[in-house]
């Protein structure tokens, strides 16, 4: 209960005031203005105390906290984004990992086209999480993320021989570019360490041997050039190369490792097309007839979209050619000859559906991004269709006047005859970056947080409910059942909670449990083993409570001694006991990301901060790739700081002895 004043105090300053007054104008205004003053006194003496609950005392007080407040703000809107920002995400997008977008800093500078090329395209290329660009002038220009790794290689330091030239063609692969100039001299800069440029003749006049792996870069290219105005395709994948001349010539080198049937193509003379899905070379045969990769059958059924049933690529055709192929990760898009499009190769079954051109409007252009094709019609239409994690295939509505597409990774670029950007869309880039995995550590935050606070959630629901009703019964009954209860809760607490916990995980991962199920273990486990501390504090409680005279006076009426215990004892406690369970949410919250943190708690990919910063835990990671760790340890760490000052704050607005004590 407290008292509401609504009288006024005299100003500071007031008796200098009204001293002067009197030396200089008299008395008579003072002495009724002390008159008034005084009655406004006696009114405030006379006004009626303001009745307050119990509940509106609890809330004032808290709201007086200021950090308190703040903190508590925070909590409220972790919790609106963890539960649902997941309903704005694509589904399974905490699992979806990418191999060519691995460690990616943070930054939205994915399609951050560089104002000079935006006037001038002559040609765009990307393979991983940077793109090269080409101006008509035939000067290079790079975007994106381009640190490559741990390797201390950024690919947007253009050697300067490069930007002396006058450069024809470009091609990006995942950690290496390859210019061509004008007078057909071949320029590379990157990652060279696996064969992605160079010559055996100059890995041996560094003194290295030479390496099976590796398919060096022919000689005659590198002295000799190529002549540009006889080049019929010119491109890149993961960390090879490939030039065809119109002949049929190939020049083809890089990684062997990655390309498993590149043996095929370094001897294989009869290609009018070629191109790199993420593990095979694939080619155009010179009947234009089918798809070569070297391995038999591999692409041989074809689809007439991107999902559907496939048929046998030669009966598909039924006398139409292909007139060229373009790959994206795990498939190959084919343009036919009377303008339609076909595909073979493997799509995940939610994919965009190619669109359905008019009997009058066919395809004349067709490019491949990791996992989305961009096709321009006769019409000058332009369509995206895919995958669309990434947004890739959300074109803009105002495309008008595209005569040339270009892909990236993960975006497209649309351009006019004269070179001008007309539109663009795709992947902007990655907020909080991505992991070793490639996963976008934004997405896995909010769905790793909103696991960690469920997780925390239902484990203090059941030790609540176990710790309430033990602590209850043994509080109000005492005796027998006192010693019983307490001896019990002191086995619980002698058990080395996090040992155990470790073991039982370990146990767990031998055992043929769904995710699912394991996860409800991990949070019956937490609940059942963290119960002592609050039944001790319900049992001393209660003690005292079962002495107050509302007891006495129940008993005297014939209540039933549980519902004296448990309706008229605990609510009155209720309060001590809500302080508690908001600290052991931050508890349990921490305790979940410790066993994740050490392996023996949810598994990956499913997201918890705690597994989140146990694969970032390592040397490497923790000097290079800073924001693997730093986003994830500091929404734990705000978090469960605010629910330990929105607890701290209860405690003291509820229990007023605590404070006297402060």
């Amino acid at each position: 209960m407290s008292k509401k004043n609504t009288g006024g105090s005299p100003k500071k300053g007031s008796n200098v005031g009204n001293w002067f007054g009197r030396i200089f104008f008299g008395g008579g205004n003072h002495l009724a203005a002390e008159m008034e003053d005084q009655q406004g006194r006696a009114a405030a003496a006379s006004d009626v105390e303001e009745i307050i609950s119990p509940g509106q005392q609890i809330v004032r007080n808290f709201m007086e906290r200021k950090l308190a407040v703040g903190a508590l703000i925070v909590l409220i809107l972790m919790f609106v984004v963890m539960f649902v920002g997941p309903l704005f995400m694509p589904k399974y997008y905490d699992a979806y990992t990418e191999t060519t977008q691995q460690n990616v800093p943070p930054g939205m500078n994915m399609m951050a086209i560089p104002q000079e090329l935006k006037n001038d395209i002559k040609m765009i290329d990307g393979f991983g999480s940077f793109t090269v660009g080409l101006s008509n002038a035939g000067k290079v220009y790079v975007w994106g993320s381009t640190k490559i790794s741990t390797t201390g290689v950024d690919v947007s330091i253009i050697p300067q021989e490069v930007q002396d030239a006058k450069i024809a063609m470009v091609a990006a692969g995942i950690d290496h570019i390859v210019a061509i100039g004008e007078d057909g001299k071949v320029y590379c800069w990157g990652y060279s360490k696996l064969g992605q440029y160079g010559t055996a003749s100059e890995a041996l006049a560094r003194g290295e041997d030479l390496n099976p792996n590796i398919a060096y870069m022919p000689e005659e290219l590198a002295e000799n050039g190529v002549d540009v105005s006889k080049i019929r395709r010119f491109t890149c994948g993961y960390q090879c190369s490939a030039i065809l001349m119109e002949d049929g010539t190939l020049y083809l080198w890089g990684n062997k490792l990655t390309y498993a049937n590149i043996e095929s193509f370094l001897v294989n003379k009869d290609l009018v097309d070629i191109d790199f899905t993420l593990n095979y070379v694939v080619g155009l045969n010179k009947l234009r007839s089918g798809v070569t990769t070297g391995t038999r059958g591999l692409y041989d059924m074809v689809r007439p979209n991107v999902s559907g049933k496939a048929v046998k690529i030669r009966d598909y055709l039924d006398g139409r050619t292909i007139t060229s192929l373009t790959a994206t990760s795990s498939s190959v898009g084919l343009l036919l000859s009377d303008g339609s499009v076909a595909f073979v190769g493997d799509f995940a079954t939610n994919v965009v559906p190619a669109p359905e051109l008019p009997a009058d409007e066919k395809f004349v252009q067709l490019v491949g991004g990791s996992y989305h094709y961009s096709g321009l019609t006769d019409k000058g239409n332009v369509y995206s269709w895919g995958s669309n994690v990434l947004d890739q295939t959300n074109v803009p509505k105002n495309t008008s006047g595209v005569s040339e597409i270009y892909n990236g990774s993960f975006q497209t670029y649309a351009a006019d005859d004269s070179g001008k950007l007309i539109a663009k869309w795709g992947l902007k880039g990655y907020v909080f970056g991505t992991e070793a995995h490639g996963a976008d550590i934004f997405q896995r935050i909010i769905n790793g947080g909103k696991m960690t606070m469920t997780i925390g959630a239902v484990a203090v629901i059941i030790s609540s409910i176990i710790g309430i009703i033990i602590g209850c019964l043994s509080g109000y009954f005492g005796g027998k059942l006192d010693i019983l209860l307490m001896r019990i809760a002191e086995v619980f607490t002698a058990i080395p909670f996090l040992p155990l916990a470790m073991i039982l995980s370990a146990v767990m991962g031998r055992m043929t449990l769904s995710e699912s199920m394991r996860i409800f273990i991990i949070m019956v486990i937490l609940g059942v083993l963290s119960w002592p501390g609050l039944a001790r504090l319900v049992r001393g409680q209660v003690l005292v409570a079962r002495e107050s005279e509302y007891v006495t006076a129940a008993k005297a009426m014939g209540v039933k001694e549980s519902k004296i215990a448990f309706k008229h004892i605990l609510p009155n406690v209720m309060s001590v006991i809500l302080v508690t369970l908001m600290l052991d949410f931050g508890t349990c919250m921490l305790t979940e990301s410790t066993l994740s943190y050490l392996g023996f708690g949810v598994q990956y990919p499913r997201p918890t901060w705690g597994n989140m910063l146990n694969g970032a835990n390592n040397a490497t990671i923790i000097n290079a790739y800073w924001w693997e760790w730093v986003f994830t340890s500091a929404f734990l760490a705000v978090t469960t700081i605010c629910i330990n000052i929105v607890g701290d704050a209860l405690r003291d607005v509820m229990d007023p002895k605590s404070s006297v004590e402060k």
